[in-house]
């Protein structure tokens, strides 16, 4: 097949070379989250914070970013996929400048929020971008070229950043971002054909506001309650408020003719256990990001550029798995593979625990290396599993939905992370600027019993569960 540019009549392009240039919106998505994660130590002692407070600058970008996605899948259609996308890679590299002149914790999160709307525009629209031009039999494929270029943000990340903090300071960090989406939107430009506006009908508001509301709200609650940054009753109050919301939001969506969320599609069996189940996995997975590279400076004393070389095993075993998924759930099917990778992964985790100072370097990269490896094979067949049984009319609601909760997923671990490492160290008397080992001990064996939780969930998956995508049929159909 032809690789063209524009797709004339009776052309398509090749949905590989789609997924390799919105890659590079990914790439630096990635490369921003996973740099920063090992430059917050850094940032605490120049900003004078609390180490385990600045996750709010990670949680910021991540609860901005759930909010939007809604209201970006519908935008996308309404102004043109190729166009918001372009838009989107100009204002997050615009934020990313903001961010290195932040003199504080509040402008440097006020910075971390306008990312994350531009994050909301990128993400729905690169994924259809590439859905929307590849076949079923082709699913598998075009995720894997959709994802990989983008894991070499995770993999050039941790290191980068560690680099970069030791030379020149974390500022740099996200001056970085600044010649990638230079790259990715003359790249954009030149060979993603257009993609014409479509009238999608008016926007669900009301849903938005209650999503959206109820998200923030509920963040904002989970974020500051215990911890003295805001009077007392307020971050109960957000609490209370986020949960009434998101009730409020879900009647809604199930009500409305066009919801800002399509419920219904939980109903498809393949797309439930890649959406709910999967998010109780991926709260406990996104705890792991913050605690490693904290754990290795802070518990042991590593340098920046020390931990972020050790950090970026994680998705250096990530990027090595990316071939082997198609094989493997040709073999496996979607339930086996899902099933073991969760298990396998939350076992991963939990094992963080136990790592310690006199860990030879290898030791600890080899642990980090395969707990990415069997992550990879989960994430890569979940994605391919949420449109495996859906019809193509469906794809913008099910990309709204998926990407709103794996979105919200990393933000909760963060406070999953956060929450448990100042309970430790609060019950053993230190306080929240005083970590141990110790409590990064608890905090992983608590992130990798909430990654295991969803075991349970995905065993009851059923047997045929997208067997049109990965080509393995229940043996009693043979």
């Amino acid at each position: 097949m032809d690789i063209e540019a524009g797709g004339g009549p009776g052309q398509r392009t090749d949905p590989r070379l789609i997924a390799a240039i919105v890659a590079s919106a990914l790439f630096m998505q990635n490369l921003d989250s996973a740099a920063v994660f090992t430059a917050l130590p850094a940032m605490a002692t120049d900003l004078n914070e609390p180490p385990a407070r600045m996750g709010a600058a990670v949680t910021a970008y991540l609860v901005a970013l759930t909010v939007f996605i809604p209201f970006a899948a519908w935008l996308g259609d309404r102004v043109g996929a190729k166009r918001l996308f372009l838009v989107a890679l100009a204002l997050f590299a615009a934020a990313s400048g903001a961010c290195a002149m932040a003199d504080g914790l509040g402008a440097l999160v006020a910075a971390r929020l306008v990312q994350g709307v531009a994050g909301a525009m990128m993400l729905p629209v690169a994924r259809l971008l590439v859905l929307r031009q590849a076949r079923k039999d082709e699913i598998i494929r075009a995720m894997a070229w959709l994802t990989m270029p983008a894991l070499l943000g995770p993999i050039a990340g941790p290191p980068l950043g560690g680099v970069l903090t030791d030379a020149f300071g974390w500022r740099a960090v996200f001056l970085v971002n600044l010649p990638v989406a230079v790259v990715g939107i003359a790249l954009a430009a030149w060979k993603i054909p257009a993609v014409p506006a479509r009238h999608p009908g008016p926007p669900d508001v009301v849903g938005l506001l209650l999503v959206g509301g109820g998200l923030g709200a509920l963040m904002f609650g989970l974020e500051t309650i215990g911890r003295g940054a805001v009077p007392a009753p307020v971050p109960e109050a957000g609490l209370i408020a986020g949960i009434a919301l998101g009730v409020l939001a879900v009647r809604h969506c199930r009500r409305a003719a066009r919801p800002a969320l399509d419920l219904s599609l939980l109903k498809v069996p393949s797309y439930f256990h890649s959406a709910v189940p999967a998010t109780l996995f991926r709260v406990g997975a996104g705890a792991s990001p913050f605690l490693v590279p904290t754990l290795l400076q802070l518990g042991f004393g590593y340098g920046a550029t020390e931990a972020g070389f050790l950090s970026f095993a994680t998705a250096l075993g990530a990027l090595g798995m990316k071939p082997l998924v198609g094989p493997l759930l040709g073999r496996l099917g979607f339930r086996t593979a899902i099933v073991g990778g969760a298990l396998l992964a939350g076992l991963s985790i939990a094992a963080c625990a136990f790592i310690g100072p006199g860990w030879p370097w290898f030791a600890v990269f080899l642990l980090l290396a395969s707990g990415g490896l069997v992550r990879s094979l989960l994430f890569t067949s979940l994605g391919a599993l949420s449109v495996a049984d859906l019809p193509p009319e469906r794809l913008a609601a099910a990309t709204a939905l998926s990407q709103t909760l794996q979105q919200l997923s990393p933000a909760l671990g963060v406070v999953l992370a956060t929450a448990s490492l100042e309970a430790s160290a609060a019950l053993s008397g230190r306080g929240e600027s005083a970590l141990a080992a110790a409590d990064f001990s608890a905090a992983f064996l608590v992130a990798g019993l909430v990654a295991a939780a969803a075991v349970p969930f995905f065993a009851r998956m059923p047997p045929d569960a997208g067997s049109d995508v990965s080509g393995r049929r229940p043996r009693r159909q043979a």
